[in-house]
């Protein structure tokens, strides 16, 4: 019986690195142009593998081939194919083991289900020529499906734990840490809608924003309905919207490291054991993050720290992810 549940946890986690994985691969090609290196879905140029060269005789003859944007963007779908069926089996494999796993059966089914309007929206990212609100959605998509998965391995973990005696965190902790991630949510969000949106230029100073604290916001900035009119690749917002979008985002950085600092030292006061190893590690992972994005606004964008600033922020929220587990079970 054990050792079937330390299988599962091995399992989960491998799944929790190709995940993310995926993720940074994700954002890679975004941040490189590639999300339109192949014009159509789920092949390139009308074939599973990016062709050496096109003919007149293929659909898709009028668009040019770039070759390495391309190999970028069919890597990252064979990837996410790979991850989708290790997911699938893992969940039939779940029926076959219900007494074991049952704590995480349903949740594995939701996440391949996950997996599959994932795939959707792949598609329409290409089909809609990067459509600012499908490929934010698909973003946040991608960070649901990690946050899933590592929340598998961890109720995996726990069931193979023993039960150790703890001090109950009070209601108002389990709430902050709810707000918390809520947070983080939002400010992926917005790091999405400024990636999909490339508003990363729009303030090229730093700590000010166009030289001044406070430039005016514009709301219509944050407006998902968006008519499908158009190419989006390169964006198509004016000057001042892009503003609004890149402010938004510092300032919503700025507001979220400061609750998860006086949030993460009101539980050290509270708490002990593991949450106060939790925290710690929350507060490196916000720290290195924010040097990230700091980077990127001075050092205009390299493609390594932007990439990166991705990635750390898929580790914040398994952070989070994983200090609202454990303070709801309470096994400190």
């Amino acid at each position: 019986m054990v050792s079937l549940i330390q299988r599962y946890h091995f399992i989960t986690l491998l799944l929790t690195g190709l995940t993310f994985l995926v993720v940074m691969v994700g954002a890679y090609t975004r941040l490189s142009d590639a999300g339109l290196g192949c014009p159509d879905w789920p092949g390139c140029y009308g074939s599973l593998i990016v062709p050496e060269e096109i003919t007149g005789q293929n659909a898709y003859a009028h668009i040019p081939l770039e070759k390495d944007k391309a190999w970028i963007e069919m890597i990252h779908r064979y990837i996410a194919g790979i991850l989708g069926f290790a997911l699938f089996t893992l969940t039939l494999m779940s029926l076959c083991h219900k007494p074991v796993i049952e704590n995480i059966r349903g949740l594995l089914a939701f996440t391949s289900l996950l997996i599959i309007f994932q795939a959707a929206l792949g598609m329409w990212t290409v089909t809609w020529l990067l459509h600012p609100t499908i490929v934010m959605l698909h973003l946040l998509g991608g960070m649901a499906t990690l946050s899933l998965v590592w929340l598998a391995n961890l109720r995996i973990r726990a069931a193979a734990e023993f039960k150790r005696p703890y001090h109950k965190p009070s209601r108002g902790i389990k709430m902050g840490a709810v707000i918390g991630l809520i947070m983080v949510i939002i400010q992926i969000a917005l790091g999405g809608w400024l990636s999909t949106n490339y508003a990363a230029f729009a303030c090229p100073d730093f700590p000010t924003c166009q030289n001044t604290w406070w430039p005016p916001l514009y709301l219509e900035a944050f407006n998902p309905f968006i008519p499908l009119d158009r190419n989006f690749s390169g964006g198509f917002l004016d000057h001042p919207l892009r503003v609004s979008i890149h402010f938004a985002h510092r300032l919503g950085a700025l507001i979220t490291t400061l609750y998860l600092l006086i949030f993460g030292a009101y539980c050290l006061t509270q708490l002990y054991g593991r949450i106060r190893f939790v925290i710690f590690i929350l507060w490196l992972v916000l720290l290195v993050q924010v040097l990230l994005g700091i980077i990127n606004v001075v050092a205009l964008l390299p493609l390594w720290a932007a990439v990166l600033h991705n990635g750390v922020a898929a580790l914040l929220l398994l952070v989070m992810v994983t200090l609202n587990y454990r303070l709801l079970q309470a096994r400190l």
